[in-house]
């Protein structure tokens, strides 16, 4: 039975904000543990993150896809997995849900619920580990979901892990939790000024995993594009 767009809209605002508030407030909780260790500040938030997704993916898959990531529901639009019309709604109400999630994290932990970052993230190094982040993200999205779908929330959860780690940019990979982060004077946050940069290289990476993926594995025409 198809689901309603409204509830796969609910899913994928709810989806957001929750991965949002998980995100920041690990990274908040982390940060005030860590007693100055960077470090173990990052490892906490990664961890958090990663579980978080994973289980988040399994809840909300069978409703809505679970894309969470305006660069995932863009992908499905190009493959034929969604219109693209639906897709545009799917981005709104992930970009919303992204900024519930962020108001909620710094309510949780006593913090203005929206608090502009000051976190500078800028620079060609870390325009370009977005840009790598998001071409291995949907990458392996469409791979696990056209060869191993049961274990793509696996394979994303630890690719986002992962990417923490090996990208300078601590693998943001997705605009709407960007456009999120830059409500939180946190650490996970980041300057509303350095957002748009960041949003150019995830859509860049992620076209450009597209394109890659649809000459490694080209689907029918006839199943790309609809209206």
């Amino acid at each position: 039975m198809k689901i309603s767009l409204s509830r796969r809209l609910a899913s994928e605002f709810l989806g957001t904000a929750l991965l949002v508030a998980s995100v920041v407030g690990s990274g908040i909780m982390g940060e005030r543990l860590a007693g100055g260790n960077v470090a173990v500040a990052l490892l906490a938030n990664t961890i958090a993150t990663a579980a978080a997704l994973a289980a988040l993916i399994l809840t909300f898959r069978p409703i809505s896809g679970a894309h969470l990531n305006p660069v995932v529901s863009m992908a499905e639009a190009f493959f034929g997995g969604i219109p693209r019309g639906e897709a545009c709604y799917y981005i709104l109400a992930q970009v919303s849900g992204g900024i519930l999630g962020a108001a909620c994290a710094n309510l949780m932990f006593a913090l203005p619920m929206v608090s502009p970052s000051r976190h500078m993230r800028t620079g060609i190094s870390q325009w370009f580990s977005e840009f790598v982040a998001t071409f291995g993200l949907i990458l392996i999205i469409q791979g696990c979901s056209r060869l191993e779908p049961r274990w793509l929330p696996v394979a994303v959860a630890c690719y986002i892990a992962a990417a923490y780690w090996f990208t300078a940019s601590t693998s943001f990979a997705n605009p709407a939790v960007t456009i999120a982060r830059s409500l939180s004077d946190t650490f996970a946050g980041i300057r509303p000024a350095d957002v748009l940069p960041f949003v150019a290289a995830q859509v860049c990476g992620g076209f450009s995993a597209i394109l890659l993926f649809e000459w490694l594995s080209p689907r029918p025409s006839n199943a790309r594009f609809q209206p």
